[in-house]
This record gives C-alpha cells, sequence and structure tokens, in this order.
C-alpha cells in the first residue's frame, strides 16, 4: 500500500463555506470528492471538511458517543477560486451555493478555520442535554425513584441536573445524573 504523496496546498488557496442540502453533507463531500477527481481540479480543490465534535446523548437510559455536525447544511472547502472550480463545486449535486456576499463567495479566515478545528478536537465530550431549566421529570433510578420533580439547573459538562423535589411537603434540591431521569 503506497501512501498518498502531500497535497501541496499554493497560497492563494482559501477556505469557503459551502451551503448544502441539510443532512446530505457527507453525501455532497463524496460527490464532492469524485467529481474534483473526474474532472481533474485536484490542484485547485484542496479539503473539504465537515466539522464534527464527540458528544455524549442519553437515549433509553444508555450513554451513546456520537459525532454531531457544527454547522448543519454547511461544509468547508479549500480551494483556488476561478470562474471553473467555482463552476465545478457550484454545480455539484447537493451543492446549493456558497456563503458570501452578494453571489462573490467570501472566503473565511485561516485563523477562523482554526478555530473551528481546535474546537473539533477538543477532549472532553460534551453531554447532550435533553433536559431545560423548568421542565418536569420523572426519576427513574436511585433513592428517589417515581418521585416527579421539575429541573432547577443543567449541567452539561457534567451530565448532571439539579432536581427539585417535594418531602414532606418541603421542595428539595438533589443532584441527578441524565440517565437517572426522564421527561414526563
Amino acid at each position: 500500500m503506497t501512501e498518498e504523496p502531500k497535497k501541496t496546498v499554493p497560497p492563494e488557496a482559501k477556505w469557503y463555506v459551502v451551503h448544502t442540502q441539510a443532512g446530505y453533507e457527507q453525501k455532497t463531500k463524496t460527490s464532492l470528492e469524485q467529481r474534483i477527481k473526474t474532472l481533474g481540479f485536484e490542484k485547485f480543490v484542496f479539503e473539504i471538511i465537515i466539522p464534527m465534535k464527540d458528544v455524549i446523548t442519553i437515549k433509553q437510559g444508555k450513554k451513546k458517543q456520537i459525532k454531531e455536525k457544527l454547522f448543519p447544511g454547511y461544509i468547508l472547502v479549500n480551494m483556488v477560486l476561478d470562474d471553473d472550480s467555482w463552476l465545478v463545486v457550484r454545480t455539484t449535486e447537493g451543492v446549493t451555493g456558497f456563503v458570501g456576499a452578494g453571489n462573490k463567495p467570501t472566503p473565511i479566515s485561516e485563523k477562523e478555520v482554526e478555530a473551528i478545528m481546535k474546537f473539533t478536537r477538543d477532549e472532553a465530550p460534551k453531554f447532550k442535554a435533553k433536559f431545560s431549566k423548568g421542565e418536569a421529570v420523572k426519576i427513574i433510578d436511585g433513592p428517589f425513584t417515581d418521585f416527579l420533580g421539575t429541573v432547577q439547573s443543567v449541567d452539561e459538562d457534567q451530565g448532571k441536573v439539579k432536581v427539585l423535589i417535594s418531602i414532606f411537603g418541603r421542595e428539595t434540591p438533589i443532584d441527578l445524573d441524565f440517565l437517572q431521569i426522564q421527561k414526563i
């Protein structure tokens, strides 16, 4: 297996935000990569990225780590923009347009791309909270099973919630894991 030589990216290549049909980012990226290869535009389009982040969701009482798109409906493309390369990208199936002022695509700065990429690489996956303050919940695990309560606060980083429950006629806050409660 031979390793592909690293593409040299010319200094005039810029990052552009391309709008796609929502939910079809991966399909659009694949179509665009195939089209670039078929039409011989490898010297104009260098990298296509769907910015994604690891998050933890809780479904049916189970924690699950998934990749979530940071910008649904958008992909980042590093390319040298001219009329031909613009047309190749613009007419690819799934692409609905470039983000920019008027009809002219506007590049984003290298600094913005670095910030996005750094955010996607951050270590600690976040919990995807399905709970919000003031929401009524039922406790499904622990010593307070079957108690009803109201979410007082949500800590997405830790996957914890503070729930107010009524014990002996008094509102009492208790800290619980996302897995221990469900929406009513």
